[in-house]
């Protein structure tokens, strides 16, 4: 007990402590009871007793529980690993799928275009491993605050299933994103587009940027679009820079 309590006609002094149990009613509703004899004073209170203690209040003073993602079937914990386990290889995998797609393109590309490969996939994999973090350590914290503050008046009961689907979506959104500056490498340095270009199409540029912000932002409010549309217009800014410092003109060989 923190603070003086009175509990009948006993007066609790505040240190005292005892030991209790958790019991959920008919209700659904946590009581705590004393699990051994409290001695205040020249009084002894039995075991067995209401403690007066509100679990809404102060959802920490229950000792022992903690809040855990649900799950609703047996096989959805090995389904969540496996989905888990996936993504992760996607995510280790990007190096090789950017290979891919550059032999895709590459025997379009002048002989001279084609030794840009190398660069364009480091780059594209920094990126997107740098916008997946930032994802996480940045923008879903606040976002999963706010979203969570808008069930204060609701049982909250998380599935762990859409809770990994979220966070998943929210980084994947923010590594594509993030390949911004890598794609402007290459097509600066295959003529395709110059810091000229992204400096004049700068207003066009920010309108797409918002509402992209808009729509890959998983909530409405203001504030946590501007935790994506920030490091977007940042980005843009960096590719301008890129382009002109690598941009030139598209050369036939």
């Amino acid at each position: 007990f923190e603070n003086t309590t009175k509990l009948g006609a006993s007066v609790i002094p505040p240190g005292t402590s005892v030991t209790a149990k958790v019991h959920k009613d008919a209700q659904g509703n946590l009581r705590l009871y004393t699990d051994e004899a409290l001695f205040a004073g020249s009084t002894v209170i039995p075991k067995g007793v209401l403690l007066p203690l509100d679990f809404q209040a102060k959802p920490k003073a229950l000792p022992g529980i903690e809040d855990k993602l649900i799950v609703t079937t047996a096989m959805e914990p090995f389904s969540l690993y496996v989905k888990v386990s996936i993504y992760t290889a996607l995510a280790l995998a990007v190096p090789f799928l950017l290979w891919q797609i550059w032999a895709f393109v590459s025997p379009g590309l002048y002989p001279h275009e084609r030794r840009y490969a190398i660069p364009f996939v480091f780059l594209s994999s920094v990126a997107f491993v740098a916008g997946a973090a930032f994802a996480y350590a940045i923008i879903f914290p606040p976002a999963a605050r706010y979203l969570l503050g808008l069930g204060q008046d609701f049982r909250l009961l998380l599935k762990a299933n859409d809770y990994f689907d979220f966070i998943i979506l929210v980084m994947l959104a923010m590594g594509v994103v993030f390949q911004m500056p890598a794609v402007t490498y290459i097509l600066s340095r295959i003529g395709i587009v110059s810091a000229r270009l992204l400096v004049r199409k700068w207003k066009i540029s920010l309108i797409i940027i918002l509402v992209a912000a808009a729509v890959l932002s998983p909530t409405s409010d203001v504030p946590n679009m501007m935790l994506f549309a920030a490091p977007m217009i940042l980005l843009y800014i960096v590719s301008i820079f890129i382009a002109w410092m690598f941009g030139k003109k598209r050369m036939k060989a």
